[in-house]
């Protein structure tokens, strides 16, 4: 069931009114979704930087549009925030790189183990 949802209207600068309209009709959204989502994401953004850690880092890099319109429909049909996503990037491309060290070390090991000793070779007599 949709959220009941009320008008909100403000007097804002014309070149702020502008800017808005101009980035709503790029994004194909009507203007309550892009307002919405506007809104929202700053409420988000601003939780965030109320709840960071100030041992963080910034990572910032820039994509093409199209690139980046495609990453943005992903994370909304998964409801999934960039953070979220690039964090767990992060996460399983530093455990991947972990994973053939290890897998590397486990051969060696079981190998070493399933050979048998000179004492535990059943051909040979004593």
């Amino acid at each position: 069931m949709a959220e009941v949802t009320r008008n909100l209207c403000a007097q804002i600068p014309v070149s702020l009114h502008s800017r808005i309209r101009q980035e709503q009709e790029s994004s194909g959204q009507t203007l309550s979704a892009y307002m919405t989502q506007l809104i929202t994401n700053y409420y988000h953004m601003k939780e965030d930087k109320e709840s960071m850690n100030t041992e963080t880092r910034t990572v910032a890099f820039q994509v093409p549009p199209e690139l980046f319109e495609k990453f943005k429909a992903y994370l909304q049909r998964n409801s999934l925030k960039q953070k979220e996503f690039f964090l767990a990037c992060i996460q399983r491309a530093l455990s991947d790189e972990a994973a053939p060290e290890t897998a590397e070390q486990e051969p060696q090991d079981t190998e070493r183990e399933s050979e048998p000793s000179p004492e535990q070779n059943p051909g040979e007599e004593e």
